[in-house]
C-alpha cells in the first residue's frame, strides 16, 4: 500500500486500537490460525461462501476456492436448510484443518443451534445481529462450551453503530457488515455500512454481499479483517482463478474511484451484459413479448420505450414517434393485430439509425427487409409483407399500449436479441438488470460442470428438487 493511497482512507478507518488487535488475535488462535497482530494487518481472512443446494457441488467448489487462496469455508444458509448438519460434518470429513463456518442466522434457540452446528464440525457459528439478546447471551454461552467463536449478522438491523456496541458488550466475538441479496438488487452497499461501523467496536468486522475483485480491495481500506464473497467465486465458471483474483485484490488493496453513472446508463449496461432468457428467469418466467422475430438475426438492443399506437398501417405516428425519440431510446409499435400491412420500412429504419434509437418492436409486419438487414440494425416484427399502408395519422405517441399481449408504458425497459425481446417496468429495471445477471453467473458454473463431464439433471438435482 503506498504511502500516497493511505493519505486517501479517513483516519478513522485506519485506526485500530491494541484492545481489537488483542481481541482479533484470540479469534484466530482459538481457531487453530497461525496469527500475530503485526500479521493480520497485512493478512486479511478470505471467507467463501458456499450458497448452493447441493453439496456435492459445495464440496467441489470449496476445494477449488481453497486452492485458490481462500482461507476459511462458509456452509452457507441455502446449503444447511437444503443438507441440514450433514452440511458441516461433511465440510468438516473433507477439509479437516479448515475453519468451517456454519451460517445458521439464528434467530431463537441459541443454545440448541449452536450446539447443533459445534458439534457437525462447526468453527464459527452465524446469529442474526437482531435477535433478542437473551438468544444472544444463550448463543455466546454455548460458543464458550463448544469451543466455537459467535459470528454476528448485521442484516436488516436498523440501528447498526448502536447493535454493534451491544453485540460487543454481549461477547460476541466477530461482526458482520452484510447487506443481502434482495436488498443489492435495489442498490444496497455493504461497504456502505461497513464504513458505518467501522471504528465502533474493538472486535474483528467482516464484510459481506455483493462483493468482487475490485470491492474486495475496496473493503479491506475500509478496516475489514474478513471479506466474505459468494457468488462472484461460487458462480464462477473458473472458481479458483476468480479466487486468486479476489486474494490479490486482498493483499494488495486499492480504492479506485467508481466510474460515474447514471442510473439510465448503469441499467443498460447491465442489460446489456445478459441475454432476453437471463432476464425472463430474473422475472420468474414473465415478460416475454411472444411471436416477435428478429428480423437481422443476431443483434442486440436495449433502452427505454417510447410507445407508438397505430392501426392497419398507418405510418404517420410511427415515423412521427422518431422525431420523439431520444438517443438510445426503442420504439415499440402496435399495428392493432394486422400483420397484413407494413407501418414500417427501410427508410424509418435510416432514419432511426441516424437518430442513434436502440431498435423497433413492432407488433405487427415490416418490409423492406433485404435493405434492413444490411443495416443490421435491432428490428423486431411478427410478419414480412411487401405492402405498405397510408399516412393518415391515426393512433397516440408514448400513451399505454398492448404489444403482444402485454402492457407498455412509456419508459419501460425493452431488451432484445436472438431469444426474443421481453419487457420490463421501468421501476424495476435496475432490481431485474442485477438479477439477470446473476442468473448468468449461475448457468455459468452450470455450464462448466456439465463440460466436465456432469448432465443438467446431475448438477441440479433435478429429481430431488421435482414439487411434491
Amino acid at each position: 500500500m503506498s504511502r500516497g493511497s493511505l493519505q486517501e482512507v479517513p483516519s478513522k478507518i485506519l485506526a485500530c486500537s491494541w484492545r481489537k488487535i488483542k481481541r482479533i488475535t484470540e479469534v484466530s488462535q482459538s481457531l487453530s490460525i497461525p496469527h500475530n497482530p503485526s500479521v493480520f494487518m497485512t493478512k486479511v481472512v478470505l471467507q467463501v461462501a458456499l450458497d448452493l443446494l447441493e453439496l456435492n457441488r459445495a464440496v467441489q467448489i470449496a476445494k477449488e476456492a481453497l486452492t485458490g487462496g481462500a482461507d476459511w469455508i462458509e456452509a452457507g444458509t441455502p446449503l444447511i436448510k437444503s443438507e441440514g448438519m450433514q452440511a458441516i460434518r461433511t465440510l468438516r470429513e473433507q477439509f479437516p484443518n479448515a475453519v468451517i463456518v456454519a451460517d445458521m442466522k439464528i434467530a431463537d434457540t441459541g443454545t440448541m443451534e449452536v450446539e447443533m452446528a459445534a458439534k457437525a464440525g462447526a468453527s464459527i457459528v452465524c446469529i442474526l445481529a437482531d435477535a433478542d439478546d437473551t438468544v444472544i447471551k444463550e448463543a455466546v454461552r454455548a460458543s464458550r462450551l463448544y469451543g466455537t467463536r459467535l459470528m454476528a449478522d448485521l442484516i436488516n438491523v436498523k440501528n447498526p453503530v448502536d447493535r454493534t456496541r451491544v453485540l460487543e458488550s454481549l461477547g460476541v466475538d466477530i461482526i458482520v457488515a452484510h447487506v443481502g441479496i434482495d436488498q443489492q438488487m435495489i442498490g444496497k452497499n455493504s461497504l456502505d455500512l461497513l464504513k458505518d461501523i467501522q471504528g465502533v467496536s474493538h472486535i474483528p468486522v467482516a464484510v459481506a454481499g455483493g462483493l468482487d475483485a475490485a470491492t474486495a480491495g475496496e473493503a479491506v481500506k475500509y478496516g475489514a479483517d474478513i471479506v466474505i464473497v459468494g457468488g462472484w467465486i461460487t458462480r464462477s465458471a473458473d472458481v479458483t482463478g476468480s479466487t486468486r483474483l479476489i486474494r490479490q485484490s486482498i493483499d494488495s488493496p486499492s480504492i479506485q474511484a467508481p466510474e460515474k453513472k447514471s442510473l439510465d446508463e448503469e441499467i443498460h449496461s447491465l442489460f446489456m451484459q445478459v441475454s432476453t432468457p437471463n432476464i425472463s428467469d430474473a422475472m420468474h418466467r414473465k415478460g416475454a413479448l411472444p411471436g416477435l422475430v428478429s428480423v437481422c438475426g443476431n443483434v442486440k438492443m436495449a433502452g427505454k420505450a417510447v410507445t407508438v399506437q397505430t392501426f392497419a398501417g398507418d405510418w404517420a405516428k410511427p415515423v412521427e414517434a422518431i422525431e420523439v425519440a431520444k438517443t438510445g431510446d426503442v420504439l415499440v409499435i402496435n399495428n392493432d393485430g394486422g400483420i397484413h400491412v407494413a407501418p414500417w420500412g427501410e427508410l424509418a429504419t435510416l432514419s432511426c439509425m441516424k437518430k442513434g434509437i436502440a431498435g423497433v418492436v413492432i407488433d405487427g409486419a415490416v418490409r423492406d427487409i433485404d435493405d434492413i438487414r444490411a443495416m443490421k440494425f435491432p428490428l423486431f416484427a411478427r410478419a414480412i409483407v411487401p405492402n405498405a399502408g397510408e399516412p393518415k395519422g391515426m393512433g397516440e405517441i408514448n400513451a399505454e399500449i398492448v404489444c403482444c399481449g402485454q402492457y407498455l408504458h412509456p419508459g419501460d425497459w425493452v431488451v432484445g436479441d436472438e431469444s426474443g425481446v421481453v419487457v420490463i417496468p421501468r421501476d424495476r429495471a435496475y432490481e431485474v438488470a442485477r438479477r439477470a445477471l446473476e442468473v448468468k453467473k449461475t448457468e455459468a458454473r452450470i455450464r462448466e460442470e456439465i463440460r466436465r463431464g456432469s448432465t443438467l439433471s446431475e448438477v441440479t438435482e433435478l429429481i430431488k428438487w421435482e414439487k411434491k
